[in-house]
C-alpha cells in the first residue's frame, strides 16, 4: 500500500476513535449528571426533613466519578491521537515535505494540536463537557477534511517551496488548536456562571402536578437536566483556564502575522497587501488584543469576556473556511 494511502487509512482510524470518544465522554457526562441529581435530590430531602432552613451543598469536581465511560473515553481519544499523528508524520514522508500546504493538512494538524492540548489540560482536571465539544469538533473536522478537501501528497506549488511554510504556517496551526481549546473552555464557563448565578429561580421546589412548569425547568440552565455542571470547576478557574491558553494562543497567532509578513516580503516585495487572508488574520488578532485588554486592564470578566472569544473563534475559522473556499487572493492554496 502507498505510503499516503496508510496514511489516509490512519486518519480514518483517528475518526473512527474520536467518534468512540464523543459517545463516551456524553456517556460519562450523562452519567456526572445523573449522580449530581441524586445528590441534589438527597440534599433537598435532607433539608426539608430539619428543622432550620435547607442548604444545597455543591458537589466538588470528584464527588460525582463518571466511572467506566470516562476511562473508555481517555483511552480512546488518546488512540484517536496517536494514530492521527501517525498519519501526520506518514503524509509528510509520502509529500517529502513538511505536512502543512493545504486545506486537508492544516486540518488534520490543527486537530491533531488540539487534541494534544486537550489531553494535557485532561490530566489535571474531569472536563467531560470540553471532551465531548473537542472530539465532536474533532471527528466533524477530519470528516469534512477527508471528504471535501483531500488532496493526493505531492510536492507544493513554487510560491510555497521555503522554510516559511514550515515557520508560518505550523505556528498558525498551533494557534488555531489552542483556540479550539479555549473556545470550548470559554463555552463551559459561560454555561457555568448561568448556574452559579440561578438566573431562572429554578432552586424553589416545583408546584405539584405542574407538568408543563416541571418540564421546562428540567431543560433550563439550573434545572435537573443541568445538575452536572454542579460537579466541574467554577467559572472564575474555567475563565482563568480560557484566559491562560488564549494568551498562549494569541501570542503564536502574533508571531503568525508577523512571519506572514516577512514572507510576503520576500514572495511579493512587500509586507502588507490587504490581501483577505492577511485582512482576516489580523481581524481575528484584534479581536483577541481586545478581550486580553478588556481582561486584564478593563476589568471584563464572565459572560462578557467569553462573548469575545467567541467572535475572536469565529473569525478564526471563517479565516480557514470562507476566505479559503470563497474569496480570491494571493492565499488561494487550497487546491480544491
Amino acid at each position: 500500500m502507498p505510503i499516503g494511502d496508510l496514511s489516509t487509512l490512519f486518519v480514518w482510524g483517528a475518526v473512527t476513535a474520536y467518534a468512540v470518544a464523543l459517545v463516551a465522554y456524553a456517556t460519562a457526562l450523562a452519567r456526572v449528571a445523573e449522580a449530581a441529581a441524586r445528590a441534589q435530590r438527597r440534599a433537598v430531602a435532607v433539608g426539608v426533613g430539619a428543622a432550620g432552613p435547607a442548604t444545597t451543598a455543591r458537589p466538588g469536581p470528584s464527588s460525582a466519578e463518571p466511572g467506566r465511560a470516562a476511562g473508555i473515553a481517555r483511552s480512546t481519544a488518546t488512540l484517536a491521537t496517536a494514530l492521527l499523528l501517525g498519519g501526520v508524520v506518514l503524509r509528510g514522508v509520502a509529500a517529502g515535505r513538511w505536512p502543512t500546504a493545504n486545506m486537508y493538512e492544516f486540518t488534520i494538524v490543527g486537530i491533531l494540536v488540539a487534541a494534544v492540548v486537550f489531553l494535557a489540560v485532561r490530566r489535571t482536571r474531569t472536563l467531560p463537557f470540553v471532551g465531548v465539544l473537542v472530539t465532536g469538533i474533532a471527528v466533524l473536522s477530519l470528516v469534512v477534511a477527508l471528504n471535501s478537501f483531500y488532496l493526493r501528497a505531492d510536492a507544493v506549488q513554487p510560491a510555497l517551496q521555503s522554510y516559511w511554510l514550515v515557520v508560518h504556517v505550523s505556528i498558525a496551526i498551533a494557534a488555531t488548536g489552542i483556540f479550539t481549546v479555549a473556545f470550548a473552555t470559554s463555552v463551559l464557563q459561560v454555561l457555568q456562571d448561568a448556574r452559579e448565578s440561578g438566573r431562572s429561580r429554578l432552586e424553589s421546589p416545583w408546584r405539584a402536578g405542574d407538568e408543563v412548569r416541571r418540564s421546562l425547568r428540567r431543560w433550563r440552565i439550573t434545572g435537573p437536566a443541568w445538575s452536572w455542571l454542579r460537579t466541574v470547576p467554577s467559572a472564575v478557574r474555567l475563565e482563568a483556564l480560557s484566559f491562560r491558553l488564549n494568551a498562549i494562543a494569541f501570542v503564536l497567532w502574533t508571531l503568525t502575522l508577523i512571519g506572514g509578513a516577512i514572507w510576503a516580503e520576500q514572495a511579493w516585495g512587500r509586507y502588507w497587501g490587504w490581501d483577505p487572508k492577511e485582512v482576516a488574520t489580523f481581524v481575528a488578532w484584534v479581536v483577541y488584543a481586545a478581550y486580553l485588554h478588556a481582561r486584564t486592564t478593563r476589568g471584563w470578566q464572565g459572560r462578557r469576556a467569553a462573548y469575545l472569544v467567541y467572535v475572536g473563534y469565529a473569525v478564526v475559522v471563517a479565516n480557514f473556511t470562507v476566505v479559503n473556499l470563497f474569496v480570491n487572493g494571493k492565499h488561494s492554496y487550497s487546491g480544491i
